[in-house]
């Protein structure tokens, strides 16, 4: 008995080849399909030389899932203490088309300004965002954040001194005059200042060698007491202010808890290391599909005072009791 022999033409061998390549690419379909999803890049744009508050803000992120490395990557660009260095810095960020350029202050966010009206901008402690924003509730364009109330408090800080020091009628304001933030600031601290009969002599500080003349003028024009303003210059200087407001003997109220820190007499203000991780929500928000405008501008409701009572005996000063009840920290 014969067997029966199968023979494929050039036809059906054709015809059988294609399907096979058809079946093969229909299976290669999933894989390609699983590309690796693209990770956000935030920008991440400071005046400064670092920034140890960022970890607030990468803590925040990472509460709310995001994980950098993993899911999330950051784009740091530091200034160096150099404010005509942001310019240079913003136009980058925007160049490598980052999806959102967290600011920490006021000029950084004028510099990313001037590159995009697209990119959202998240603020993370702002003294005056009327300047940024046309409104608090329903912030227009593209930048969104917090603010820290600079204007409000620097004549608070006023009036903390004179509860600590009755007697003082003459306070030195140490302030960089042409800062967006502090432009407010004075017109808030000039308005209490006449509340109190208290004498203001305002030293004007543009430049980090400019600190120890401010201070001999204080000396000489009789000040009794400083409040010092909240630039970011005063911030990377803050043990010179310190040890001139010490070697000066005089008072001093600052803006952060750093500077008591670093044996600074006092301080008030909102917590920054909070404001950083409660920007990592408007962060959230936006990467998922959030629009600035869409995300009214955040004022504080927690304000920190915090003493140094070593610095207070080294000074002289009896603090009354009243003020050490509700400070909410106070390093002996």
């Amino acid at each position: 008995m014969q067997k029966k022999v199968t023979v494929l033409t050039f036809s059906a061998m054709h015809s059988a080849l294609c399907l096979l390549g058809a079946m093969l690419f229909a299976l290669s379909i999933p894989a390609a399909a699983q590309q690796p999803k693209r990770v956000p890049r935030i920008g991440i744009l400071s005046p400064g030389k670092g920034n140890p508050t960022i970890d607030g803000f990468r803590q925040g992120l990472y509460e709310l899932g995001w994980v950098g490395g993993k899911n999330i990557a950051f784009e740091y660009r530091w200034a160096n203490e150099s404010e005509g260095r942001l310019y240079e810095l913003a136009a980058e960020l925007v160049r490598i088309n980052v999806d959102i350029i967290l600011v920490t202050n006021a000029q950084a966010a004028y510099a990313v300004q001037k590159f995009t009206k697209t990119i959202p901008i998240v603020v993370t402690a702002i003294g005056n965002p009327g300047r940024l924003v046309e409104s608090l509730g329903q912030p227009i364009g593209n930048v969104t954040g917090l603010s820290y109330m600079s204007s409000e408090l620097a004549g608070r800080r006023l009036e903390l001194l004179k509860e600590v020091i009755p007697r003082i009628s003459r306070v030195a304001l140490l302030a960089n005059v042409k800062n967006v933030d502090g432009e407010g600031s004075i017109k808030e601290i000039e308005s209490v200042a006449r509340s109190l009969s208290v004498r203001l002599q305002i030293l004007n500080v543009k430049k980090p060698d400019e600190i120890e003349n401010a201070f001999l003028s204080m000396v000489r024009g009789k000040a009794e007491a400083v409040t010092v303003g909240s630039h970011a210059m005063f911030v990377w200087n803050s043990t010179r202010i310190v040890e001139m407001a010490a070697k000066s003997r005089l008072p001093a109220i600052y803006h952060r808890n750093e500077f008591v820190e670093a044996g600074g007499l006092m301080s008030y203000g909102p917590n920054h290391a909070d404001l950083y991780r409660r920007a990592a929500y408007y962060v959230d928000k936006i990467l998922k599909g959030a629009k600035p405008a869409d995300l009214p501008v955040e004022q504080p409701t927690k304000f920190e005072l915090v003493i140094n009572l070593k610095t207070a005996r080294e000074l002289e000063l009896k603090i009354p009791p009243d003020v050490l009840m509700w400070a909410d920290q106070v390093l002996k």
